[in-house]
């Protein structure tokens, strides 16, 4: 939409690379054909454009096997093909107290359903998680352990690489949320110890909507979320047990993916080290603006702290979604406000009773963009806060 000015990049990023939106319509023009169900040639072209994004997601990811990623619809697909093809009962999982409802209501559905065991891990106010909870909370049980890589409410970055060493050390398997993170900060699943990486194709890796996958560590075997056709291995009753065919029941969404892989390439180009650097210094920039405003209270890392682009709001005693509804209506800003489906990381905050205001910063967004975000804060606060 032309003029509006878009803060809700944690939601879905926009714009994309023209490269995403080309490759989607030559996809639909071309070789729009079934990948894996035909040896034609359009077929073939739209297997190789399948492959040929898995191994951009390899490169980005330190992933050694293309094939050991698999695509899924979104992040939350991703979620449940890991937790719930992996957890079984007698087991036990912990996870953290801002997580999103994509893995609390997985692990939540397998306690009530499976007697699955689960402990929630607390975190202050900022987002930030004590390292020594965790190695208390393992048990002998203890199989998996689930934990954003950033909080999708405060921007706060956890300490990826000492849980993985952590639970490498103990036996148990990590899972890492990349829903905020992946095409936004450094990752390296060997180097880390991730053994299951959840990411989506539409937010910092700037793809389409529709679009995702789960790396799983080779030495890793999960049950199908999914069971039906992968144009392999037909004849068998049960799934295939080759990768990715086993995770990839039912055709793909080909344009979507052909978009996703432009996305990719498009991060891999700019380097993930610009892309987080750029956004950490417009959130800063937003931070020092919203801070100067009366009334106004920032959740999560301080001014100055590495962080995502995340910046949540609250004006005092205006309700976050009037103050969306204004910025809206009045300044054709975009921002998100409520719960964000993080009702946890809201009561960590201690925002559960109002919510707040999410902005958040995408590598388009500019100075000029950021700037008008505080002048409409600071007329808001002036005109409807008591």
């Amino acid at each position: 939409m032309k003029g509006v000015m878009y803060f809700d990049q944690a939601a879905s990023s926009w714009p994309k690379p023209p490269a995403v939106m080309d490759a989607m319509i030559q996809c639909m023009q071309e070789y729009a054909a079934n990948p894996g169900r035909g040896s034609h040639q359009m077929a073939v072209r739209a297997s190789r454009a399948l492959f040929e994004t898995r191994k951009n997601l390899a490169k980005l990811f330190g992933v050694r096997n293309p094939n050991d990623i698999s695509f899924a619809l979104n992040t939350t697909h991703a979620l449940n093909q890991a937790i719930k093809g992996f957890v079984k009962s007698g087991d036990h999982v912990i996870c953290s107290n801002v997580e999103h409802n994509s893995v609390r209501r997985p692990l939540e559905y397998l306690k009530a359903a499976a007697g699955v065991e689960l402990t929630y891990l607390h975190h202050d106010e900022q987002g930030n998680m004590d390292l020594n909870e965790l190695k208390e909370a393992l048990r002998p049980n203890t199989t998996l352990v689930v934990v954003n890589h950033s909080s999708n409410l405060l921007g706060t970055i956890m300490p990826i690489t000492e849980i993985g060493e952590i639970c490498k050390s103990h036996g148990a398997k990590l899972l890492v949320d990349a829903a905020q993170s992946a095409g936004v900060l450094p990752i390296h699943v060997a180097d880390m110890n991730i053994d299951m990486l959840a990411f989506p194709g539409h937010k910092g890796l700037l793809g389409p909507q529709g679009t995702g996958g789960l790396y799983i560590h080779p030495d890793m075997h999960l049950e199908p979320l999914l069971h039906g056709g992968t144009g392999s291995q037909s004849e068998a009753i049960h799934q295939p047990t080759v990768r990715p065919d086993r995770y990839e029941a039912g055709t793909q969404n080909t344009p979507g993916i052909a978009g996703l892989n432009e996305g990719v390439k498009f991060v891999l180009s700019e380097t993930v080290d610009k892309i987080h650097a750029r956004e950490w210094a417009h959130s800063q920039h937003l931070m020092e603006g919203l801070l100067g405003i009366e009334g106004v209270t920032i959740l999560g890392p301080k001014l100055g702290q590495n962080k995502t682009g995340i910046v949540s709001f609250n004006i005092q005693d205006v309700d976050s979604s009037e103050v969306a509804f204004i910025l809206d209506q009045s300044f054709q800003i975009a921002v998100r406000a409520g719960y964000h489906c993080t009702p946890l990381a809201h009561e960590v905050a201690g925002t559960l009773a109002k919510g707040a205001v999410r902005a958040s910063i995408g590598y388009f967004t500019t100075d000029e963009e950021v700037a008008a975000l505080i002048e409409a804060v600071k007329e808001i606060q002036t005109q409807y806060a008591k």
